[in-house]
């Protein structure tokens, strides 16, 4: 099952996050399948790639609870229910 869920990456407590699809029984910082956004929970920036992000939820990827609450407040849930 492909998995839309974060990627560590950083200094230690200075930890930011990468987007990333991957295939659920891959460890946390494997290989991804494609990286899709940034997201910093210091600054709370993010940045997301949503043609990418809509195709992979498209295609049937899940994404994990995290992950979801950012798609949320950047409105990618609504984009996908009008491009349906």
């Amino acid at each position: 099952m492909i998995k839309l869920r974060l990627k560590r990456f950083g200094k230690k407590r200075e930890a930011s996050y990468r987007i990333v699809a991957m295939n659920s029984h891959n460890r946390r910082d494997g290989r991804p399948l494609e990286e899709l956004g940034f997201y910093n929970p210091r600054t709370d920036e993010t940045r997301l790639d949503v043609p990418a992000i809509i195709r992979r939820l498209q295609q049937g990827a899940q994404p994990t609870k995290t992950v979801q609450h950012i798609l949320e407040k950047a409105n990618i849930f609504e984009q996908l229910k009008a491009e349906s």
